[in-house]
């Protein structure tokens, strides 16, 4: 039996529902699921500390394979009775006078962001599951309609792969426990 499958996945993707077909198929278990922010899910699937990662915006490489799994949409976390807060969607035009706070996804979950709008210090731009797994009463998201979408990848090494790899794969395609394919 190989070693359990160690997948990393990044603040905002809830990996729960692949979880629960895992189990059902494989009723032992073997699936370890880590969460990290995104540059250390990266590293973590370079030095071998995990076996595939589920990031944002990371396409196929000479190194790793990647499947797009879904888009989200960004938003803007503006604080409660803000103008921001009173729109239904904005514009990046109608951000050119709000203070817009980095968002560093790559090595946190954006929750400092979030603090700083809740205290009235400026508006952030960040993914929807994002925004809404840090939501607050003292916060709204609103959506971003003209800024790109962020793209969500499960994310594994070409040379090298766990053998539980290609399971998990088809987990997450929808492929069905008698599909000829795993």
């Amino acid at each position: 039996m190989p070693d359990p499958l160690f997948v990393a996945f990044v603040p905002g993707v809830t990996p729960g529902k692949w979880e629960r077909v895992w189990r059902e198929r494989r009723p032992i278990g073997r699936l370890e699921l880590v969460p990290l922010p995104q540059s250390a899910a990266f590293a973590a699937i370079h030095d071998g500390r995990a076996h595939m990662a589920i990031l944002r915006d990371t396409p196929a490489t000479d190194d790793l394979n990647a499947i797009e799994l879904y888009r989200e949409q960004p938003v803007v976390v503006a604080p409660k009775g803000s103008l921001v807060a009173a729109l239904d969607g904005v514009d990046l035009a109608d951000l050119a006078d709000e203070n817009v706070l980095p968002i560093d996804l790559l090595s946190g979950s954006g929750e400092d962001a979030v603090d700083l709008v809740a205290a009235n210090i400026g508006v952030a731009v960040m993914p929807q599951s994002v925004a809404r797994m840090l939501s607050r009463k003292d916060v709204v998201a609103r959506p971003l309609r003209d800024a790109p979408e962020t793209a969500i990848s499960l994310v594994w090494p070409k040379d090298g792969a766990h053998p539980l790899c290609e399971v998990f794969v088809g987990i997450v395609r929808g492929r069905t426990a008698n599909s000829s394919r795993g």
